[in-house]
């Protein structure tokens, strides 16, 4: 079990969402932060509100987690603010919105560096930090999407099957080395962030109202508040929780995923329907 009270943690993605209610959410418990995020105008904003409101060890760090060599520059600043940093979150992500066929390659690229690269640069990049340490634990971010795979989500949903699979394949490897870092894999279902209307569209898609359909939908159905899933996440910490499931629709995916491995996404699509009173249109290929 580690303790958050005294601790130290790395945040990326820091700069809104759910990294930003981690970093309020952590400080409240007596945690020092390092905080990192492209966004170094939100990143700055996270860091007032913590200053604002505890009094922590606070430092900020302009980092794009899909470049090694400015996740390593902040693994290396980050340990040399906090020497007792114990708790790494790999958060930061991005959404891409399209079918396969409406999103480029190098969209696919760019999403794939920061949503799983991202988090294998930083856990590479923390882990001589991490291992120095009596406790330590990571954080990885996933989805439900890497539960299940809905369609127009291809890019995004083999990043976070990816990083389910390095996090579960990583947690075995720590257990069998005997290693007193633990990790946890998180798998929010809706959670009302601004992902959503901050993704990339397809770079061949014109129709602005399947975007405008697509958020609105999104955001009925998000029902989690950041500061809520921060604080499932960090009970989940304490408690050694190796998956960990954020909102009734996550769990409830879950079990669908389990029960129909196969053939859930019929269901969902069913859900969808009758709660929007129309059917999901195909794409225009």
């Amino acid at each position: 079990m580690t303790q958050i009270n005294g601790s130290a943690a790395a945040i990326t993605g820091a700069a809104s969402g759910i990294g930003q209610a981690l970093a309020l959410e952590l400080a409240a418990r007596g945690c020092d932060l390092a905080l990192a995020d492209r966004d170094e105008s939100g990143l700055k904003e996270t860091a007032a509100q913590v200053k604002a409101k505890y009094s922590r060890n606070v430092s900020t760090h302009r980092t794009d987690v899909s470049q090694p060599t400015e996740i390593e520059a902040f693994a290396k600043a980050a340990a040399q603010s906090h020497p007792k940093l114990n708790i790494l979150i790999n958060n930061a992500g991005i959404a891409l919105f399209g079918q396969f066929h409406e999103v480029s390659q190098q969209q696919i690229e760019t999403l794939m560096g920061i949503n799983f690269w991202g988090v294998v640069h930083g856990v590479r990049s923390f882990m001589p930090q991490l291992e120095r340490q009596q406790e330590a634990h990571i954080v990885n971010i996933s989805s439900i999407f890497g539960i299940i795979a809905p369609p127009g989500q291809t890019a995004y949903a083999a990043a976070k099957f990816a990083v389910r699979g390095f996090s579960e394949s990583l947690r075995h490897e720590l257990e069998l080395n005997k290693s007193l870092v633990r990790l946890s894999v998180v798998h929010p279902g809706g959670v009302a962030t601004k992902i959503a209307r901050n993704a990339t569209m397809g770079a061949s898609i014109t129709d602005n109202e399947r975007r405008s359909t697509s958020i609105d939908r999104f955001e009925a159905v998000a029902k989690t508040t950041p500061a809520a899933a921060a604080q499932r996440i960090i009970a989940g910490i304490e408690k050694n929780e190796k998956r960990i499931l954020i909102g009734g629709d996550a769990r409830f995916m879950d079990l669908l995923q389990r029960f129909r491995p196969s053939s859930y996404w019929a269901t969902i699509q069913r859900r969808i329907e009758k709660m929007h009173g129309a059917a999901i249109k195909p794409s225009g290929k």
